[in-house]
């Protein structure tokens, strides 16, 4: 598919030193290279014929998305598998104008002691678990019940009185779900939060695909050359290496703790343009009130003189080792190789901001009003828009940013053209 080229775009992305940069020139700052900030950098550049600064603390652009290929040739994500998966037409509309899509349907298997059970578990998987004639049995009981194509939660499977339906909720907690969970959030099966535990599906079907979305798939030459075409427009300079602590100049109303935001400069000028936020935000104020809770993530690189070393994407340990998960990347990019690379990734507790990165939110209610006591510093100052998982402290699918991103940006612009033609009457 063949990339459309707007009128005036530049030849690659254009990188500027912040040192160098004229504040006074540009109308937006975007704080962040992952779809979030990319997004919106693009549509106030392409829509709002804007001039836009892009401050990214990292040496690349992507965010997390960010991909390239490793010194055995193979194009590997350095932040964890992503899969490109949504039922909302726009946003992948909005998305093919910078790419390409392979059309990848991502499957995942449990490793059970040295068995692959297809996650989430479902009739195949049935099978293996209880084998063929028991599980023909267990599965009559779950379409009398519940209907054939259903998924259902471990809650609904152990509120029913027949015991053989409780009995699968509890193989599923216990083999596929509880020690995973463990893992990922650092969690004794005590602390295991039991609203979560309810959501746990079992999918009556034969369907192996961890997702169903209508819309699924890989940009052909990867994430990091799709954020290289959508940053790659007039009026857009990105400044990579570049904290935006250490380049914003906050003002407070007064000097409390609790006083808010009255204004953010850049090289001694106070910014009134829209200024998108994506990094956490408790490291904007310097963690004030303390850290926000996160989970962080190790990934150890593995390389083989062999085609494939998966059957599948991505393979879940959900009963043994200490890694949460192995990802193989040929399976989802349809690289062909003689060669491959594996990766396993291990969750750890977030402490060092220094060398760690911030991945998944702890969210209860106690973190969530940590969150807010950081997001009520902002409330005053109207030309400041956190967006994303970090500086919203949740959890957004690509998707779902992308969506967020597109809404934010023609909200402002709308805004702005509204401001516009009232200054002209």
């Amino acid at each position: 598919m063949a990339l459309v080229k707007q009128k005036g775009t530049l030849v690659g992305v254009q990188y500027t030193d912040y040192k160098d940069i004229d504040i006074n020139s540009f109308d937006a700052v975007v704080v962040g290279s992952g779809f979030a900030g990319a997004v919106c950098a693009r549509e106030f550049a392409e829509r709002g014929d804007m001039r836009v600064l892009v401050i990214e603390k990292r040496a690349h652009i992507g965010g997390n998305m960010y991909d390239e290929l490793d010194e055995a040739g193979i194009l590997v994500h350095r932040y964890g598998p992503h899969i490109f998966h949504t039922n909302d037409g726009r946003v992948f509309s909005y998305l093919r104008r910078f790419a390409g899509w392979i059309g990848y349907q991502h499957n995942v298997l449990a490793d059970w002691y040295g068995t692959y059970l297809p996650v989430p578990f479902n009739k195949n998987s049935m099978e293996i678990a209880f084998g063929k004639e028991r599980a023909a049995h267990l599965t009559e009981k779950l379409i009398d019940v519940f209907g054939d194509g259903r998924k259902v939660t471990i809650n609904e499977l152990r509120a029913q009185d027949d015991p053989e339906l409780r009995e699968i909720a509890d193989f599923v907690y216990k083999n596929v779900f509880l020690y995973y969970t463990q893992k990922q959030w650092g969690l004794t099966p005590e602390e295991v939060d039991p609203s979560v535990t309810a959501r746990v599906p079992v999918f009556i079907s034969r369907d192996n695909r961890y997702f169903q979305d209508q819309y699924q798939g890989m940009p052909v030459r990867g994430y990091t050359d799709l954020f290289e075409q959508m940053l790659d427009y007039e009026g857009i300079e990105v400044c990579l290496s570049t904290d935006a602590t250490s380049v914003f100049e906050l003002e407070f109303e007064d000097d409390s703790e609790d006083a808010q935001l009255s204004a953010i400069k850049l090289h001694d000028v106070s910014f009134i343009g829209p200024i998108v936020y994506t990094g956490p935000l408790d490291e904007l104020f310097l963690a004030r009130f303390g850290r926000l809770p996160y989970r962080s993530l190790d990934f150890v690189y593995e390389t083989y003189d062999e085609e494939y070393k998966l059957p599948c994407g991505t393979v879940n340990y959900t009963v043994t080792e200490d890694y949460t998960r192995v990802t193989e990347f040929k399976h989802m990019t349809g690289q062909k190789a003689p060669n491959t690379t594996i990766m396993k990734e291990y969750s750890r507790a977030y402490t060092d901001p220094d060398a760690q990165i911030p991945y998944y939110a702890i969210i209860n209610d106690e973190n969530n009003a940590h969150y807010e006591r950081y997001r009520r510093l902002t409330e005053s100052l109207p030309n400041f828009h956190p967006l994303g998982r970090l500086a919203e402290y949740r959890y957004y699918n690509m998707d779902k940013i992308v969506g967020l991103a597109l809404d934010l940006s023609h909200g402002i612009l709308d805004e702005r053209a509204s401001a516009q033609e009232a200054a002209e009457e």
